[in-house]
């Protein structure tokens, strides 16, 4: 490894020096009572390295012979990702102080969960591209798991990390064919394979292959089963964080691989992840209608606003890319805020996860509940809410690359959708009455609550340079 090297990997290798040195300060500096100041620490180093990313980097540098890749495309990625961890951390450390869950493992695992999404989002060839998906995944099965009172919680990560290494076998098999059809590992090499002339049957078998097993951690449909388990069954703070971080992280994967290895055949590629998109769409915007637990509404309503970013993959443009990744900043930014209000629902000091138990809190607690109806207009894409904006831009990127079909799909499943997030709305303000309940929040879930609200009604005027940032990644990534 040379300097140059080591200078572009420079902020992975902060954040892991970070991680391993917090794992030694809590080992002996009293385990769980140290637990608070490793995750505020944590939540700091990430806001840290976001800033550094987004304000010193330029051009594109590649580091280890191209195996890792830092351009426009990856540090935006990295950017949304070290901000929506730290969000998840900061926004959950009372509810899991409140139920004894905050150990001091916890924060540590999410950094190097972050560590793999870095380095997934950077990679260049596929042993990082694997190296950096294992990495994230090895952590995430054990935070899924973390309330070992909890069978719902145990059977979550059981259930992950069994699905999970079924998607990895898939990948992996994927890339062998890939590397045995094409000779190399390194996405500039595969993409140089699948531009000259006719494309052999193995390497398409081999992309199918990886795209399914990606689609596994996108949770896309046919591949999304374990979703809504999962997030039903793992601590909500930890269920935030799966909402969030990670789906950016495995969009931007995605990307990366169909873009860097083959963007010289996007019309392969895109008829299957167009039949993906359709299918998410519809999926979660259906079944989500006869769900009353919220954690598992929202897992199909992650699985339906995975369709619509898909759909701007499925165009193979650079406005496609452009607007994957502005729908994937909405995306996060409103479930944040989302599950700042439902790390909030409890009754007599235990958790809440029933919409029923949300009858007439526009009474009991009129500003919460108004920042909650701002926040799920917007995951409904109503106008003139910033989430409209989002899906805008996927729908004219699938018109633009005479895909209208697919833009019709997507309006439809957007209107179907719209029927349980309106449901949520009518309890809070149109309810029975019932037991109330606690409003108490922590102000950092009330800044983010508020706040995410906030954005998505003042972002209308120029979506806070989003578009542009976007533009500039997306450009980045598609040469």
């Amino acid at each position: 490894m040379t300097s140059a090297d080591f200078a572009i990997v420079l902020p992975e290798v902060l954040l892991a020096v970070f991680a391993m040195a917090a794992l030694m300060y809590g080992v002996y500096g009293g385990k769980d009572k140290s637990a608070g100041v490793i995750l505020w620490a944590t939540a700091a180093v990430m806001v840290a390295l976001a800033a550094w990313i987004g304000l010193n980097g330029e051009g594109s540098n590649a580091a280890f012979n191209g195996m890792f890749i830092d351009d426009g495309f990856s540090r935006f990625a990295k950017v949304t990702i070290l901000l929506c961890g730290a969000a998840v951390l900061v926004m959950g450390e009372t509810y899991l102080t409140r139920l004894d869950l905050l150990r001091f493992e916890y924060p540590l695992l999410i950094a190097l969960a972050t560590v793999g999404m870095m380095m997934m989002v950077s990679a260049g060839d596929l042993m990082s591209l694997y190296m950096g998906l294992e990495l994230q995944s090895l952590a995430l099965y054990v935070v899924a798991a973390m309330r070992r009172d909890s069978v719902k919680s145990t059977e979550a990560g059981l259930k992950y990390f069994v699905l999970g290494a079924l998607s990895s076998g898939l990948l992996l098999y994927g890339a062998s064919l890939v590397y045995g059809f094409s000779g190399t590992t390194l996405f500039s090499g595969i993409i140089q394979t699948a531009s000259e002339g006719h494309v052999s049957l193995g390497l398409m078998f081999g992309l199918v292959f990886m795209i399914t097993g990606l689609a596994f951690k996108v949770s896309a449909v046919p591949f999304h089963m374990w979703t809504p388990d999962v997030y039903e069954g793992s601590p909500t703070p930890v269920t935030a964080f799966f909402a969030t971080a990670p789906k950016v992280a495995a969009m931007a994967m995605l990307a990366r691989v169909l873009f860097d290895a083959f963007g010289g055949i996007t019309g392969d590629w895109g008829q299957v992840i167009a039949l993906l998109s359709v299918a998410s769409m519809f999926l979660g915007a259906i079944a989500a209608i006869g769900q009353r637990n919220i954690k598992r509404l929202m897992a199909y309503s992650s699985i339906s606003h995975m369709g619509f970013a898909l759909m701007g993959l499925a165009a193979g443009t650079v406005g496609g890319v452009q607007a994957m990744l502005i729908y994937m900043a909405i995306y996060v930014t409103m479930n944040v805020g989302t599950f700042a209000f439902i790390l909030s629902m409890e009754r007599d000091g235990r958790p809440v996860t029933d919409i029923e138990a949300l009858s007439q809190l526009g009474k009991s607690a009129p500003l919460k509940a108004l920042a909650m109806m701002v926040l799920l207009f917007s995951l409904a894409g109503v106008p003139p809410m910033v989430g409209f904006f989002g899906k805008f831009y996927v729908l004219k990127a699938a018109v633009d690359a005479q895909m209208t079909w697919l833009a019709i799909a997507g309006v439809i499943a957007s209107v179907i959708g719209a029927f349980y997030y309106l449901r949520i709305i009518y309890y809070m303000y149109f309810g029975e009455e019932g037991d109330a309940l606690e409003s108490t929040m922590s102000p950092v879930q009330w800044l983010l609550l508020v706040g995410s609200a906030a954005v998505m009604v003042v972002g209308v005027v120029n979506l806070f340079g989003l578009e542009g940032m976007a533009a500039a990644a997306a450009s980045a990534l598609v040469n």
